[in-house]
Order: C-alpha cells, then structure tokens, then sequence
C-alpha cells in the first residue's frame, strides 16, 4: 500500500505535512512492513463505533482512539482493540486517563 493511500485510508488529505507525519510514525514502528495493513482493518473496524486509528500530533506514531461513549460501548471497542493486538502481536501503550493507545510495534516472538 502507497503512502497517499494509507493517509486516504485513515481520512488525511495528502500534503507534505501530512506524509512527513506519516513517514515519522511508520519509521518509530517496529515491523510496520508486517502489521500496517492490519492497521488499516482496525480503523475500518472501529470507525462504525465511533473510534479510530489516526497519527499522533504528539508522538511520532500511531494511535488509537476509543471515542465510544457508553461504558459497555467502551469496553467493547477495548475488547476489539486488545484482540486485533494480540492477534497480529502487536504491541499497545495506553495513555494514562484516557481511551488512547499509542501502536508501539510488532512484537517479536
């Protein structure tokens, strides 16, 4: 998958911002090469329930957003989320107080 179309697919526009952020994120992820089509199903996944993966404004990585209001709709997208990671062993860092994870890599066997 190109750049442009990973951006499209997480709903950025292309612009040179755009894929430096991009380019930063992938290169500070371990193994993208083998879990960022995954990436791109997460985010298919979880936009119905009103969450996402994006690119960190503050972190050169990816990250996901549970936006789920409700306490079960909430545990319910960590639930998918925890599963995707687990199955393409992916490893997660939860932000302190919030429904974010930062995508920190593959996890080697």
């Amino acid at each position: 998958m190109t750049r442009e179309a990973l951006l499209t697919q997480l709903g950025y526009s292309i612009n040179d911002g755009a894929l430096a952020q991009l380019d930063s994120a992938i290169s500070n992820t371990p193994g993208f090469d083998h879990i960022g089509k995954h990436i791109i199903t997460l985010h298919d996944r979880l936009v119905p329930r009103s969450s996402f993966v994006a690119l960190s404004s503050s972190k050169p990585l990816f990250k996901i957003k549970n936006m789920a209001t409700s306490k079960e709709d909430i545990d319910e997208v960590n639930e998918i989320i925890q599963k995707w990671a687990d199955k393409f062993k992916v490893v997660l860092e939860k932000v302190p107080g919030k429904e974010t994870f930062y995508i920190k890599g593959f996890k080697k066997a």
